[in-house]
Parts: C-alpha cells; structure tokens; sequence
C-alpha cells in the first residue's frame, strides 16, 4: 500500500544522483542541478502543487500514477517546463511526459 499514499522521494534523489544531478533540499521536494539546468524536483501521490516556480519542473510519482498526473498537468497548462517520471518501488522509472526538444 506505499505505493498509494507515500510519494517516492527516495527513488527520485536516487534517481537524479545516479543521473549526475547535484541534490539540495530535503522531503518530497529538492532541486537538481546539472551544468547550467537546475530543475525543480516534486515527488508526489495526488495532489499537485504546480505553482509557477522555476522554468524547469519534474513530477515523480507511482508508475501507476503517472498517467493521472500527466492529465492534471496538462489540464493545469503550467508556464514551465516539466516532465512526469513513474517510478516503481524496485526503481525502475519511465518518462511518462518530457518537455518538448528546443
């Protein structure tokens, strides 16, 4: 039952440091950057808070969530950047939705 109520924030830093991101912050929230692209980095269950903060935003979330949260991004239409990542407990993850290549 982790997978429902407990964002994944674990699998996040895990995944963004083993990508080569430098990790700052604590929680269900942090950013990570890399060369000059520092991204703001929100692990989630339900809810999502997709204030307008940064220019660069990533939602980590369940697998089984990631298409639910896609749909509320898209229908939110944020001023940003931002990409969806479903993660699994094992830590296996997919890109669910990622910004568009300039």
């Amino acid at each position: 039952m982790g997978t429902v109520s407990t964002p994944p924030d674990e699998q996040a830093r895990s995944i963004f440091d083993d990508l080569g991101y430098s990790l700052a912050g604590d929680g269900t929230e942090f950013s990570a950057t890399r060369d000059w692209k520092e991204i703001r980095v929100t692990a989630v269950t339900d809810d999502v808070d997709a204030d307008d903060d940064g220019a660069y935003r990533c939602f980590v979330t369940w697998a089984d969530n990631a298409a639910a949260l896609e749909r509320e991004l898209s229908r939110l239409d944020p001023p940003y950047e931002w990409a969806v990542m479903g993660v699994q407990e094992d830590g296996d993850y997919e890109v669910a939705r990622a910004p568009p290549v300039e």
